[in-house]
């Protein structure tokens, strides 16, 4: 069981130390308006929206035409075509006819049962803040009628439907969570990006003429308050053109003032350069980063996509999903809970429970998460598996547990003192408390039939 216990110090100081580089100005309320060079120098001082920061929590989804196949993994046809694992090449010979070809997938992805207005109700109760969509993986295929993509996209072959201006439509009016887009730098095959890979990245007409106008347009388009980039790993930021197209974002795009971006614009920026830093996939230290990070993370433990063949155990069960979220923010990070929906447009119901499961736990403990900052430690020194969190002006602390403590827990990070109260949210009145033997307190904890947290 996962509860979170809220302390109320007041007027107490000596408590609460500095959080030095973390609470330093890199998150603002408001962007200031100014020029940003294209140099990094430049977009690395622009302040972060204070929103991101204050959101904690947002969904992920991967959908594209590895959906369809729904097998393995997101990478399917680069693990089919160039890496050839025998399982993924043994899958096809079994299942698809001699010849067939990865673009084939594309009449197959129909999203028939696609309801982006329930999709956007689940997104707002699962406590989610904001949510980010594929608009374009690195197979090149966009869900939306991408004019620089050739006709590989969702209006002219497959759905015939704009599955991103829809979803986009369906967040913003219904509910209050922000939108954001995924985008994927390189894609596998395509001629042009294939020759200046040749070339050693010295020719620069895959960013030039398709890459960056389509992230402009795309931009313009649907005005996303997130820009996740990927695919940067194979080239330098020079060839893709990243410190120009960000100053470009910041300075005169239509979401110059809100939108926030991640670290991957070149072989060499990730947790160096951009908005907030994603170092690398499912990141997450267990200490606090001075920058301002994200732990974008799977409910299926073993790909970002739909899988047909999963089973239950490759699912993080609540009380992992919650642990992963307290661990997280605790260590000044947002968390991006990745689920994949069907070639069918459907939202799988083991993870749309996952997500409605989250966002109860979040309705009652999201005090200690929304809006929180790290706090002086991260985790108790005393009692294991206890994470802290504090609120701006530092008048509360709040300690998640994750496992249940039975009838006494003994936080020894607390400094006691006479004015101070316990309290656990979910539970009505305060908790009686003692001064703990060797420092800290030690806390009488209700019965689990007295809170409403079930977990």
């Amino acid at each position: 069981m996962k509860l979170g216990f809220l302390f109320f110090c007041a007027l107490v100081t000596t408590c609460f130390a500095t959080q030095s580089q973390w609470e330093s100005n890199e998150l603002s309320s408001q962007v200031e308006p100014q020029r940003y060079a294209p140099n990094w120098a430049s977009l690395d001082a622009r302040p972060l929206p204070a929103w991101y920061d204050e959101a904690k929590v947002g969904i992920f989804l991967h959908w594209g035409l590895f959906s369809v196949p729904s097998f393995s993994s997101a990478w399917f046809w680069y693990y089919w075509k160039t890496f050839k694992y025998d399982n993924v090449v043994s899958f096809m010979s079994k299942n698809y006819p001699p010849g067939f070809s990865y673009p084939e997938f594309a009449p197959l992805f129909t999203a028939e049962f696609y309801d982006p207005n329930q999709w956007a109700d689940i997104f707002q109760r699962s406590g989610a803040k904001y949510v980010v969509l594929t608009s374009k993986h690195h197979e090149g295929y966009a869900l939306w009628p991408n004019p620089y993509g050739f006709s590989w996209n969702s209006m002219e072959i497959g759905s015939g439907r704009d599955l991103v201006g829809e979803l986009e439509q369906a967040v913003r009016t219904k509910t209050d969570l922000k939108f954001g887009l995924y985008n994927s730098l390189l894609e596998w095959y395509q001629s042009t990006y294939e020759n200046d890979k040749a070339n050693n990245w010295t020719t620069r007409d895959f960013p030039v003429k398709k890459c960056m106008p389509t992230l402009k347009e795309l931009i313009t388009r649907y005005k996303p308050d997130v820009l996740w980039s990927d695919g940067e790993w194979e080239a330098p930021d020079t060839y893709w053109g990243s410190e120009e197209f960000l100053a470009w974002l910041y300075n005169d795009s239509p979401v110059k003032d809100v939108i926030v971006t991640n670290d991957r614009w070149g072989s060499q920026t990730q947790g160096k350069h951009g908005g907030f830093y994603n170092f690398a996939d499912k990141y997450n230290p267990g200490v606090l980063i001075p920058h301002k990070w994200e732990n974008a993370m799977t409910v299926d433990k073993n790909a970002w996509t739909y899988r047909r063949n999963a089973r239950l155990s490759d699912f993080l069960t609540p009380e992992e999903l919650i642990s992963t979220i307290v661990q997280t923010v605790a260590c000044g990070g947002n968390i991006l809970v990745n689920v994949g929906p069907t070639k069918e447009g459907t939202i799988a119901v083991i993870m749309e429970e996952r997500l409605l499961q989250m966002g109860e736990w979040l309705g009652i403990n999201g005090e200690a998460i929304y809006g929180s900052v790290p706090w002086t430690r991260q985790k108790d020194t005393v009692t294991k598996g206890v994470w802290y969190t504090t609120n701006k002006d530092k008048s509360k602390v709040y300690a998640m547990t994750l496992n249940w403590p039975g009838t006494k827990i003994t936080l020894g990070s607390i400094t006691s003192t006479s004015k101070m109260t316990v309290q656990m949210l979910g539970a009505s009145g305060d908790l009686q408390w003692i001064r703990a033997e060797g420092g800290g307190i030690k806390i009488a904890v209700p019965r689990p039939d007295e809170i409403k947290s079930k977990w």
